[in-house]
């Protein structure tokens, strides 16, 4: 159980939904975890991290910020590992540049910077997004395979003001390039969208989603996206630090479906649940693509939750947390 004693690592961010779970699994596989928030004494941002198993005895809270340079490096210098997972995901900005480009840009070289210095850093290993894979311009339709070899391309991102794929576009190629030149082992991870059980008090984006196709919406997007359980992105988070041969980028992501599929699956689930009856337009509805999940499996995520307890985990969580009662 704790053949990690001893092993310290980082996570950035570590009150967020994604990043919580990681903190979690680290502590069940007995690293000492430096989990840095903006504020430390904010109960409500850190508590469920400090009522984690062993978390009394191998958690350490650091104060650190996306913008603030040098403000990572007492975290990460001392730690074998770093998971960069800080960064804001919102899909409704007023201002792209300061709300989501510069904490996902900048924050990402401070955080690369801090590795640097710290001689003791074997991998970083870096939480992007399908974001930053899929908006290259080639057509989402049955016949596109996606896979590691695919990045969005930042003009397409602009064109279609999809600001939040900008901001992970970029903050994934300063940190290649930063990597590079520098000679840090870098990883990156590109989810999905990223659902399960809530850790944290607060509700992230994706489950948002969810919620809303159960909370008396009277439509379901015309979208299609990729899907995965929270509990295989933090796994393969702590896979792509511990196996060696770990290298590149990974696309994480079980299934895709269109909002119409998962409106489908709640009322097979649900019956009794108020759901979305017809679609935001009256387009046909936006198409699947296909995914190689090869890379992936060779990491050795080879047993991906199925989308239908995906599901189910997150409607019972949203119910555990009161975001819904039913």
């Amino acid at each position: 159980m704790n053949t990690n004693s001893g092993k310290i690592v980082c996570v950035t961010g570590a009150s967020g939904f994604i990043a919580s779970w990681i903190v979690k699994l680290l502590l069940q596989r007995g690293y000492t975890v430096r989990a840095t928030v903006r504020d430390p004494s904010d109960l409500k941002r850190t508590q469920h991290l400090q009522e984690l198993d062993g978390a009394s005895e191998r958690l350490h809270l650091f104060k650190a910020d996306l913008l603030d340079e040098g403000s990572f490096d007492a975290a990460i210098d001392g730690c074998e590992g770093v998971f960069h997972a800080a960064s804001p995901v919102t899909f409704i900005v007023t201002d792209p540049q300061a709300e989501l480009i510069d904490p996902a840009v900048k924050g990402t070289l401070n955080v690369l910077r801090s590795c640097a210095k710290a001689a003791t850093v074997k991998r970083l290993v870096l939480t992007s997004s399908m974001a930053a894979v899929m908006n290259n311009g080639r057509p989402r339709t049955p016949d596109l395979v996606i896979d590691e070899n695919s990045f969005s391309k930042p003009e397409i991102c602009e064109q279609l003001k999809s600001w939040y794929s900008l901001s992970k576009t970029l903050a994934e190629e300063a940190a290649w390039k930063y990597s590079k030149e520098n000679g840090i082992d870098l990883v990156t991870l590109n989810p999905a969208m990223v659902i399960g059980p809530l850790l944290q008090p607060a509700l992230n984006a994706s489950c948002a989603d969810i919620l809303n196709l159960i909370n008396e919406s009277p439509t379901f997007p015309n979208k299609s996206f990729g899907w995965i359980h929270v509990k295989d992105v933090a796994r393969a988070h702590i896979l792509a630090f511990e196996v060696p041969s770990a290298r590149g980028r990974y696309c994480l992501l079980e299934r895709v479906l269109n909002f119409s599929e998962i409106v489908a699956i709640i009322h097979e689930l649900y019956p009794s649940l108020q759901h979305p009856k017809k679609c935001a337009d009256d387009k046909p509805f936006d198409p699947h693509y296909n995914f190689s999940n090869n890379k992936a499996k060779e990491l050795g995520l080879s047993d991906l939750i199925p989308f239908e307890i995906s599901l189910k985990d997150t409607i019972e969580s949203l119910r555990e947390k009161g975001f819904i009662n039913f």
